[in-house]
């Protein structure tokens, strides 16, 4: 692919453009300078306008849902697919090897298929590169690379799990600084309703979930864990032991996630905060989406509305001997369809921050 070529005008289809990730994802896009938007997918709303489902993204409201099939999806650049778990692989194998296809679903996340299997219960669709720009390559407590290195013209790109970028993004410095006990991770997240999809459930409704609540996945059962674990090994754990547990709480969006660690055997808890400090910022001191806020300063879920951006804060605490950090992302944007668009900006070679912002809405 020549310079011009990679700034030319790309047309993407959206599979499964009624739902809650499809529609961020449209929202980026139409704002991106170097996309164009074709074909809009979906199964059981096919045949109906999108604005039916999404009654905010106007400049698109009139456009027909099509049945999602390989031939409807077939002759775009790139190919976004916004399906459940288990629909993607079927779909992707059918497209073209040139096409840029991203997967916001989990089929191709994990690297062990006997993993996939025991959380998902089904066959593993095989293992695409992995779409977290800023997730650190870490060996013998120093950083070796990004992996937006392994993205670069990449055609297949699995894009992460909400929770898990925002658990990943927390600790991962830590980690690769040797600083933390990765076999001792706790991580306590709050959640947005959004990040549970349309589904017309009823622990899902307003009745139910306004002004309460609700832990879920409980007990080393939720999906994202061996995924997070994944994650660290790559930033230089040789083993994880996470204790995860996700809660539903009454807002839209967003992801509040607590974490934390032991510090490693050896490390003075009285005297180590200037070193965890030290480690967050230099992890991320290059990064235009991940931010370290002023000592502190601890992140909300408020900072984040709209923005590509993950913020957040990191303390020692002496007592317990353990470094805590609070992180915060909205998981439609960052947490999903944002980090799908700086992931495909990265694989076709245009400025990573094209069509993304770090300004949030307020109040």
């Amino acid at each position: 692919m020549t310079s011009s070529q990679r700034h030319d005008r790309l047309r993407v289809a959206v599979a499964g453009a009624s739902g809650y990730a499809g529609g961020e994802l449209l929202r980026l896009a139409a704002r991106h300078p170097h996309l164009e938007i074709g074909a809009l997918t979906a199964h059981s709303s096919a045949g109906s306008p999108l604005g039916a489902h999404q009654p905010h993204l106007r400049s698109l409201a009139d456009r027909v849902l099509e049945p999602t099939t390989a031939e409807t999806l077939a002759g775009h650049d790139v190919v976004v697919l916004a399906l459940p778990h288990g629909a993607s692989g079927e779909i992707a194998a059918q497209l073209p090897d040139d096409v840029l296809v991203l997967d916001l679903g989990a089929d191709h996340r994990l690297a062990s298929a006997a993993a996939w299997e025991q959380f998902y219960g089904s066959p593993h669709a095989g293992t695409w590169p992995y779409g977290l720009p800023e997730l650190l390559h870490a060996t013998g407590g120093a950083i070796t690379g990004r992996q937006r290195e392994a993205l670069a013209d990449a055609r297949r790109i699995a894009v992460p799990g909400c929770n898990v970028t925002a658990v990943t993004l927390a600790l991962q410095p830590g980690v690769a600084a040797g600083l933390v006990e990765p076999t001792d991770v706790v991580a306590v997240l709050a959640n947005g309703y959004s990040g549970a999809g349309k589904s017309l459930k009823p622990h899902l409704l307003a009745a139910e979930g306004l002004g309460a609540a609700v832990p879920y996945a409980v007990g080393g059962t939720h999906r994202h864990i061996p995924e997070i674990a994944q994650n660290l090994q790559v930033a230089g754990a040789p083993a994880v032991s996470l204790s995860f547990t996700p809660t539903l709480v009454p807002m839209a969006r967003g992801i509040l996630a607590t974490v934390t660690a032991r510090l490693a055997p050896g490390l003075d808890p009285r005297a180590a905060a200037s070193a965890v400090r030290e480690a967050w910022a230099a992890a991320y001191a290059d990064e235009p989406f991940v931010h370290l806020l002023p000592e502190g300063q601890w992140p909300s879920t408020a900072m984040t509305l709209g923005a590509n951006t993950a913020l957040l804060q990191v303390a020692v605490d002496a007592a317990a001997g353990r470094v805590v950090v609070v992180a915060a992302i909205d998981n439609l944007v960052k947490g999903t369809a944002g980090g799908a668009v700086q992931s495909m900006n990265v694989a076709l070679g245009l400025p990573e921050t094209a069509g993304l912002v770090t300004e949030g809405v307020a109040p």
